[in-house]
């Protein structure tokens, strides 16, 4: 779920460690990133802030498939709300949480993210690289440097393309492709 969220989302690592408090249009398809979930907080009142900066609220557009796997979920979270009632920490409104509603230490992410990875056999990554793979991703299936520029909520298309623009082989390949292919039809 938290894998899922993140590749296809493109929420940073401060959303899933922090920018836990979004609101889902599961019709619309969207996610609607808001607040920052502050995990040192003394008190529910506290618990909510602003996001990092004013590019990090934001809407995003998801998948069919993430969608459907949303409605899964917030059954299964109703499920739990139903049967704590009062116990159930509803004020909270979190997408992933407890079962009884509170939100989840940074570790247990952390730590479910690492038991995938060795379940999968592969190396130890942060959660950051999450991320950025969804950006690759995006970047190479042919999405636009502004449209995932808006999706990672950088302030500027120059930060995405100093991060990006280098990282993947693929997409160079395909940009010299393409201009040939451009070259080729003026030239015949």
């Amino acid at each position: 779920m938290i894998i899922s969220i993140s590749l296809s989302k493109e929420m940073s690592p401060d959303s899933l460690e922090s920018e836990f408090f979004c609101q889902l249009a599961l019709k619309e398809q969207t996610i609607s990133i808001s607040k920052t979930l502050d995990f040192t907080a003394k008190s529910k009142q506290d618990l909510f802030g602003d996001t990092k900066t004013f590019n990090s609220k934001r809407v995003i557009s998801i998948s069919q498939t993430l969608t459907q796997v949303l409605q899964h979920h917030l059954r299964h979270q109703n499920q739990h709300k139903l049967a704590l009632n009062d116990l159930y920490h509803h004020d909270l409104n979190l997408v992933l949480c407890r079962d009884d509603g509170s939100f989840m230490p940074k570790s247990t992410l952390f730590n479910a993210f690492s038991r995938i990875l060795k379940r999968a056999e592969l190396p130890s990554l942060p959660i950051h690289s999450l991320r950025h793979t969804h950006a690759v991703l995006q970047l190479e299936a042919g999405a636009d440097m502004k449209y995932v520029q808006k999706r990672l909520g950088h302030g500027s298309v120059a930060i995405t393309s100093d991060v990006y623009a280098h990282i993947s082989k693929k997409l160079e390949k395909k940009n010299i492709d393409k201009f040939e292919e451009y070259t080729k039809e003026i030239i015949d």
